[in-house]
Order: structure tokens, then sequence, then C-alpha cells
């Protein structure tokens, strides 16, 4: 069975205040954007029961193949279900470590996949609670729809954001950006907008009110990330942002984009919404 994890960007980002936890109350509209992994799972009876081959091919995945989330997962999953042996094999399309959520859909995908593969008969409150132990981001990617994040964004509420006929450049110059050391850096913001209330406005106004918290941070580090925004609003974007904790840079258009070049090494995408 295969399945394709969406990547999503951030419209706006707001950080709260911190937590006891460690973490911080965030308010954020996360939107999904066709940018795809594939994540394949199928049984096979020739392995152990409850054993796992794991492969990843495509974009390179940093770190201990043990902390994928997909793998976390099936983790979760373990605990509460027994499995047969399956082979999984994830294929990254989605750039890692650049707030688009890739591994976090990776993570969200791999229990909808195996849910529905086993017919574990897991519920939505289910796998929504089991998503959120994975990640903050986690269970946005449980459903491919714009949602309102609050908390450390595990809280969730249907946004009214309506971008069709609109198109997304979407630009990650090949900066890892470390959401935790992002967050350890920030200095909080003393007061916010509304931020479902500024995104009910015409998208021409969002770019002085729908604002990433984190942007200029990262931005300050990495000046490659300002000179993309500042290109994506001189050649046209009515919006133009940093997703997440970065390094990826989207631009909203109301026409088709053309023409629009950034330096080889980078890589970009244009979709339409």
């Amino acid at each position: 069975m295969l399945v394709f994890p969406f990547a999503k960007i951030n419209l706006g980002l707001q950080v709260l205040r911190k937590r006891p936890d460690s973490y911080h109350d965030i308010r954020s509209t996360l939107f999904p954007i066709p940018l795809r992994d594939a994540l394949e799972a199928v049984v096979d009876n020739n392995l152990p029961p409850g054993e796992v081959k794991f492969e990843s091919t495509g974009l390179p995945v940093p770190g201990d193949p043990k902390s994928n989330l997909c793998l976390k997962a099936v983790e979760h999953i373990r605990q509460q279900r027994e499995l047969p042996g399956l082979r999984m094999h994830l294929h990254k399309a989605i750039p890692t470590g650049a707030g688009l959520g890739g591994g976090s859909s990776d993570g969200a995908h791999t229990l909808l996949l195996l849910n529905q593969l086993l017919a574990l008969g897991f519920t939505a409150e289910e796998l929504h609670a089991m998503a959120a132990r994975l990640g903050s981001d986690c269970p946005f990617f449980l459903k491919e729809l714009p949602q309102f994040a609050e908390g450390r964004g595990e809280r969730l509420s249907p946004a009214e954001v309506d971008l069709k006929n609109h198109w997304l450049v979407l630009v990650n110059p090949g900066i890892h950006v470390s959401t935790a050391e992002v967050f350890q850096g920030m200095q909080l913001a003393s007061a916010h907008a509304d931020l479902e209330e500024v995104l009910k406005a015409p998208l021409a106004a969002w770019q002085t009110t729908v604002v990433n918290d984190l942007e200029p941070i990262v931005s300050a580090k990495h000046p490659a990330i300002g000179a993309i925004k500042a290109e994506l609003l001189k050649q046209g974007a009515v919006y133009a942002a940093m997703s997440g904790s970065g390094s990826s840079v989207f631009g909203i258009f109301a026409e088709e984009p053309s023409g629009i070049v950034f330096p080889v090494e980078y890589s970009s995408w244009v979709f339409e919404l």
C-alpha cells in the first residue's frame, strides 16, 4: 500500500510563551501544499512477526535512522497492537530541516498507512493522540486541510483560508535549521494580532500583518533567507514569508509566475494552489 505524505507552509507563526515543559505555545495556520514524499508498506510473511525492514531513498535524511519518525510511529502502534512482518520504503522529496514538516508528515502517514493496511481499528482520536506524541505538528498531517494550530501545535481547528486560483513559489536554499536552536535564541513579542482575524483580510494586506516570529532570528543568521523573500516580492509575490523555523521561503502569486531565477544550488518549485 502506498501513500504520499504532503508538506506544509505556515501562514503566520506567533510564539506566545514558554511552557513549563520547555516547549512554546504557538499560534499558526498550517496550509498543505502539493510537495510530497512517497511511503509504502507491505506485509512480508517471511519476516518474523513484528519485524520491520525499513529503507529510505531520495533526499538524504540526517541523523540516526532509528530516530526516523516512521519507525517511531511503528513503535507507538506496536505498543498497542501485534504486527506482522513488514517492509517499508520511504522516498524523500521534501527537504529535511526546511520548515515544511516532511518528517512529521512521514510519521503521521505511517500511522494512517498501517491503520488502514492492517485494519487495526484505531479511531481518529487515537491516531491524533499517537501523532501528538510523535511531534508537535504531526497531528496536522492526518488531514490534508488548512488548520489553525495552537498549544504546541497539536490543538487544531479548521482554518478558513482559500488560496484557490493562486500560485505558490517555494524556495529552499539547502540550509538545515534546528528548530530547537531557533526557539532558544528568540525574544518573545509583547503582543500579537489576532491571527485568525488578520487572515480574513485580503491577501494584499498580509505582508505587514501575517508575521512569522521566527523569521527575523533565522534571517539574521542566514541572510540568504531574507534575500529570497525580497526577490519573491520583487518578482510580484502578493505575500512572501519563511515557513516554520526555515529555511524554506515561499511566495504567493495572483498569476502564474515566470522568469524567476535562483542560484542553481537552491531547490525551487512552482505549484498551482
